[in-house]
């Protein structure tokens, strides 16, 4: 009986490290072949095991996909808007948030380019995706809120933040292969715009306020 409560443990840690390996398994198919094609006896196969081990340690493939979320940013945290939170000026807070995110979706392009594309075919994804807009939605009232601009323009400007730190934007841009202080630049020049109401259609098309 002495030796039971090793056992147990040794059991644990057996089980702890099957589970490690069934989420990295999904992880590294998910960033090689996208969401939508990877699948349970994929992850299975991958991961060394048999599809009702996966089944064991995760009710649905949600649950999967959740704890697939959470190690891959783990790795691969967001930036953390505390890194610019003490910067007064807005412009200035501007040109740091975007860099970060820009440095970011630069480092990590592959997994946020085939989460992006499955995500309207894989109703598991659609969750994880939501809380990351949602993040993204709280960086960009943050900088609306220190750029301050003209209550005729705040709502402009809103959407051109939030436009300006999605990964779709910094992907369209990418292609051009300027650096990244001329993609940020182009972006910086944009919002300034925005604010200042040099934006056709906002205004019955006079370009300005």
């Amino acid at each position: 009986m002495a030796r039971r409560p090793y056992t147990l443990r040794e059991r644990a840690k057996s089980q702890d490290r099957t589970r490690q390996r069934i989420v990295e398994a999904a992880m590294h198919l998910h960033e090689e072949v996208g969401p939508r094609a990877t699948t349970i006896s994929a992850i299975a196969e991958r991961a060394g095991v048999q599809r009702l081990t996966v089944y064991r340690h995760f009710l649905d493939e949600t649950a999967v996909f959740q704890a697939c979320t959470a190690h891959w940013l783990s790795l691969h945290p967001p930036p953390d808007p505390a890194a610019w939170a003490g910067i007064a000026d807005g412009m200035a807070r501007c040109r740091a948030a975007v860099s970060a995110f820009y440095r970011y979706y630069r480092e990590t392009a592959r997994m946020w380019e085939v989460s992006h594309r499955d995500e309207p075919h894989v109703p598991a994804l659609q969750g994880p995706m939501a809380e990351i807009r949602t993040f993204l939605e709280g960086v960009a009232e943050d900088l609306l809120r220190t750029l301050d601009p003209p209550r005729a323009r705040r709502e402009p400007t809103a959407l051109t933040l939030r436009h300006a730190l999605a990964f779709p934007t910094w992907a369209s841009l990418e292609p051009s292969r300027h650096d990244e202080d001329t993609l940020v630049a182009v972006v910086l020049a944009w919002i300034a715009g925005v604010m200042r109401g040099e934006t056709k259609g906002s205004d019955g098309g006079r370009g300005r306020d």
